[in-house]
């Protein structure tokens, strides 16, 4: 079952598991978290996640103390959301049942909460990783590369994003609503957490080698990508704005120098091949831009992101008919330089022409004039997202 369960005022403390075929560990793991529960006196529970174990976890959990708890969906993410709606505490502290955590030491990450920390991760590269812990791929490029990303995107100080071992305020992250069934749930842990400014704190702990005989679930590759998409997704402004407005800004300056005149830089020129590539990098800026906003709109719509009332404030100023008059603008400009293309064509009684030329007024006046078209397109599928919802509505 996956029953809602309401947290029990006298429990301080529900240590989690996530469990799928762990008898190999799982015990250990359960001794060491009631050890800790017994030593420091705190009011709490043991409860293991499963997921549909078939080597008889769950039996080995009851029997070393935990509650088990059957979660039918499956994925990493589905047994922890199953977890957490069945615990009965006010804090959680979540980690694998692979005794790769040392469950009978988290001092630390409660006393985090009890300050008021909402979430509280662990460091694994502050706290040691123990010889073997922790596979070199994961450790030099994995975690480094995907834990800059998480704080570059989401302005959060985390230093290790994807650690394991976190605990949290039942509630706090209840109210995230998250979704995702498998490793990105670890992420969307994170990530929400980050945009919804919940109180974020990180305590550093040991990692220690596997203690299973089997190869673990994680999957170098395939989890890596997940966690990655997860992370761009959720920031529009990283996967869409900022480069879009990089490529905006090269392809501007690009065509305003080239077009005037061909350049030559250090024995290399750039004429009209360059003012080609000029327009299409404004053309798929212009393009990243809009998707950025669109991306946004939908995401606070539809609640896969936070709110954000800045921003929409300015997106109200952006209306449909100031969306149509700059269209208008934009197209007018490229006609103009199009007919003076046509004029130079005259000039030459319509006969063969210079490229080297007419390009330069060509390119330019194609590419405002596609713009044109995808800010008058932009402008109305703006306007449909401020539609009410039907839902709204009931």
């Amino acid at each position: 079952m996956n029953a809602e369960v309401q947290y029990n005022q006298e429990l301080e403390l529900t240590i989690l598991m996530p469990c799928l075929n762990e008898a190999e560990t799982i015990e250990r793991c359960v001794l060491k978290a009631r050890d800790f529960l017994t030593r420091h006196g705190v009011a709490g529970e043991v409860l293991v996640a499963d997921n549909g174990s078939t080597d008889g976890s769950q039996a080995l959990a009851i029997a070393a103390g935990a509650r088990v708890e059957s979660v039918e969906e499956r994925g990493y993410g589905g047994a922890l959301k199953g977890g957490i709606a069945a615990a009965r505490s006010r804090f959680v502290v979540m980690g694998d049942a692979d005794d790769s955590y040392d469950f009978s030491s988290l001092q630390g990450m409660l006393e985090a909460l009890r300050n008021g920390a909402d979430l509280v991760m662990g460091n694994r590269f502050k706290g040691g990783i123990k010889p073997g812990a922790m596979p070199f791929l994961h450790r030099y490029l994995g975690n480094p590369v995907l834990s800059f990303l998480g704080r570059l995107f989401y302005r959060t100080p985390i230093g290790d994003f994807h650690c394991g071992l976190r605990g949290f305020r039942r509630e706090s992250i209840r109210s995230l609503q998250l979704t995702t069934p498998g490793m990105e749930f670890a992420s969307e842990m994170v990530v929400k957490s980050a945009l919804s400014r919940l109180r974020i704190a990180e305590v550093p702990v040991t990692l220690w080698p596997d203690g299973r005989s089997r190869p673990p679930h994680l999957r170098t590759w395939r989890d890596g990508w997940r966690h990655l998409r997860f992370l761009l997704l959720y920031s529009p402004r990283w996967l869409f704005l900022i480069p879009g407005l990089i490529l905006l800004a090269v392809g501007a300056i690009t065509m305003a120098v080239v077009a005037v005149r061909p350049v030559v830089i250090g024995g290399f020129g750039f004429d009209i091949h360059t003012l080609a590539y000029a327009g299409a990098a404004l053309l798929l800026g212009f393009q990243m831009a809009l998707f950025a906003v669109f991306t946004k709109v939908m995401g606070i719509r539809s609640g896969w992101l936070p709110d954000d009332p800045r921003k929409m404030r300015w997106l109200t100023r952006f209306t449909l008919e100031k969306g149509l008059v700059a269209s208008g603008l934009i197209f007018g400009a490229g006609i103009a330089m199009s007919l003076h293309a046509v004029s130079l064509w005259a000039q030459a009684d319509f006969g063969a022409l210079d490229p080297r030329v007419t390009m330069r007024w060509v390119v330019p006046s194609v590419t405002a004039i596609a713009i044109a078209g995808e800010l008058f397109l932009a402008a109305f599928f703006v306007e449909a997202l401020r539609l009410p919802s039907t839902r709204d509505v009931a």
